[in-house]
């Protein structure tokens, strides 16, 4: 099956308003921004989609990435475990105005969440958060006498990550610290939708070098030398 899609709004097509959409990227390695700023610019010029819960390791950094959604009013809740940036802004104001919600997850925890989305595991425990409003809430079970709290799997209507190669068949491999959640991403969520660097023909990627299967992808769309959020974000700052 050719999951290539000619352009970036091809790929986007179905994102419908009141989505959850899992986003890849720790700070900007591995921020699919190119697929991002086209969702942020159909929402301005549609009004949709809006609503979305977005769940990122972070909350957005200056006016680019997930802080454009939130700029553009697109976002009605954050699911992330580092809400505050180098330049929080666009989250903290939305936030303090009472126009975004968010859930805090700790970082393993979230990436773990992720990973039983993925798996079909409906909750796992873990220690983290114990005893912290966090926790608040939640089911709490000792094991071999250490309390731990009950944490449930996190999973998607979308997926938008972004990959080093891709070939016709959605096989993937990502750049270094860009792979970060972008792989337990792709398998959380019901479609998957890829920005990649290189698309390739079938084969080109050696099956040991591949990093995500194409089971877990349904469409690509090429972009060649995508921009890195942190090159933006000096250019907003001259």
């Amino acid at each position: 099956m050719n999951k290539i899609c000619p352009t970036i709004e091809d790929a986007l097509a179905g994102i419908e308003d009141g989505m959850s959409v899992m986003i890849g990227g720790f700070g900007g390695a591995g921020a699919p921004i190119e697929l991002i700023h086209a969702l942020v610019d159909r929402y301005k010029a549609t009004g949709s989609p809006g609503r979305l819960t977005v769940i990122n390791n972070n909350a957005g950094n200056g006016a680019v990435g997930i802080a454009a959604m939130i700029y553009a009013g697109m976002v009605a809740k954050m699911v992330c475990s580092f809400p505050r940036s180098s330049d929080p802004k666009a989250f903290t104001d939305a936030y303090l105005a009472g126009k975004i919600a968010l859930e805090l997850v700790p970082q393993g925890t979230l990436a773990e969440r992720i990973r039983a989305g993925g798996a079909g595991i409906p909750a796992f425990y873990t220690p983290s958060s114990f005893g912290t409003q966090v926790a608040e809430g939640k089911p709490v079970a000792e094991f071999d006498g250490r309390s731990y709290v009950q944490e449930r799997w996190l999973k998607a209507d979308v997926a938008l990550i972004k990959a080093e190669r891709a070939d016709a068949k959605g096989n993937l491999t990502f750049r270094k610290a860009a792979r970060n959640f972008s792989p337990l991403m792709a398998m959380a969520a019901a479609t998957t939708i890829v920005q990649a660097s290189r698309v390739v023909e079938p084969g080109e990627i050696d099956p040991e070098h591949v990093v995500t299967p194409g089971i877990f992808v349904d469409r690509v769309v090429e972009v060649p030398n995508p921009a890195q959020e942190e090159a933006l974000l000096r250019e907003g700052a001259k």
